[in-house]
């Protein structure tokens, strides 16, 4: 099988990783695959070299028509038998190329619960019709999408992101590397959070959470925050301003979070919008606590009530993480046990793989 996935950037994120490990598991079982993505660095990359990486330039409102030229030459050029776009930007596109080009199946993902306003909105309607099968990464944003008028009742299909199990686990001496690197003692309570510093991650609202800790003073802590963005301006301005300097470390974007989720205490996502929250399935797969807010997918991801939180309530967030830390050791193996079947069982990029090629296969 010829796939083509067309994917808005291969920037750091969620959306870029799951796209890349698809390609990858794709290429191992022997179809020819290729990533058309429209804009933006090359930050994320599949690991088979194999896989050509196709960079459209759409990059303004300008080189909007020559970007869509050169998406219609490469479907008439490659003839596909699937063309599987991810994200906005691209799944609009895409659609568009089949106004004039013949694509045997197309494929349209979008991966939050929270892709625009009503114009977006609007636009995933009008050009519904264009794709085969439209999909989200949740069961939560396929419902978001239906009743915002994106799509007609029952006209998206939730189909979960997938980890890669072998990548994503538990690495026995993490917590010893972490804390010869930074010089943290064993005492010290580590909390991590991962992610792009974007308005969707609120971090502002994990921030004022550890505010809160701080003048509690009930234990000894470090949040460590791994990623880049935007924001990282505003965000450092707004430790300084919250006097939390001692207590928040940002790592910058790192190519090591599965030892970073296996050194930490406790994995904290603050976000307000999400789709699927895979950043919390990858903590869960490397034996890490979560506490997390109630958006998007997450609660389908970690299914677990009691470690959920609103989101954009700080003080719930700090009281959450510190409920979380305080249960004994028994509590604790128990919860991450489970944590782990239910990624085993629900969340393996092989069968989720599985998953994508029956829809691609379906008639």
């Amino acid at each position: 099988m010829k796939i083509l996935y067309v994917i808005t950037g291969l920037g750091q994120g969620g959306a870029e990783r799951v796209v890349c490990d698809l390609a990858d598991k794709m290429y191992k079982k022997g179809h020819e695959v290729k990533i058309a993505y429209l804009t933006g660095e090359t930050l994320t990359l599949p690991n088979s070299k194999e896989i050509e990486l196709i960079k459209v330039n759409l990059n303004d409102l300008g080189s909007l028509l020559p970007a869509y030229i050169r998406l219609v030459k490469l479907v008439k050029q490659y003839k596909p038998d699937v063309v599987h776009s991810h994200m906005i930007h691209a799944n609009l596109l895409t659609r568009l190329v089949r106004l004039i080009t013949a694509i045997k199946k197309l494929v349209s993902t979008a991966h939050s619960s929270n892709e625009g306003g009503w114009i977006r909105m609007f636009l995933y309607r009008v050009t519904h019709h264009l794709a085969d099968i439209t999909t989200n990464v949740s069961k939560d944003a396929t419902l978001s999408f239906e009743d915002r008028g994106a799509v007609p009742k029952n006209g998206m299909r939730a189909v979960y992101n997938g980890i890669d199990l072998n990548n994503f686990y538990r690495h026995t001496n993490a917590r010893i590397d972490l804390n010869k690197d930074l010089g943290i003692s064993n005492e010290v309570k580590i909390l991590l959070a991962v992610g792009r510093f974007n308005k969707e991650k609120d971090y502002p609202n994990l921030l004022q959470a550890i505010q809160i800790l701080k003048k509690q003073n009930s234990f000894s802590f470090k949040l460590l925050i791994a990623g880049d963005g935007e924001l990282r301006g505003l965000l450092e301005r707004k430790i300084n301003e919250l006097n939390i300097d001692d207590e928040v470390v940002l790592l910058g974007r790192r190519s090591d979070i599965p030892e970073l989720m296996s050194a930490a205490d406790l994995f904290v996502l603050s976000s307000k919008y999400e789709g699927f929250g895979l950043v919390v399935a990858e903590a869960m797969a490397c034996k890490c606590l979560v506490v997390a807010t109630d958006c998007g997918g997450v609660a389908e991801v970690l299914n677990a009530p009691d470690f959920l939180v609103l989101p954009c309530d700080s003080l719930a967030l700090a009281n959450k993480i510190k409920y979380t830390l305080s249960m004994n050791k028994d509590i604790k193996s128990d919860i991450i046990h489970k944590n782990i079947e239910r990624v085993h069982n629900e969340f393996s990029l092989d069968s989720i793989v599985d998953k994508w090629i029956d829809i691609y296969n379906e008639k």
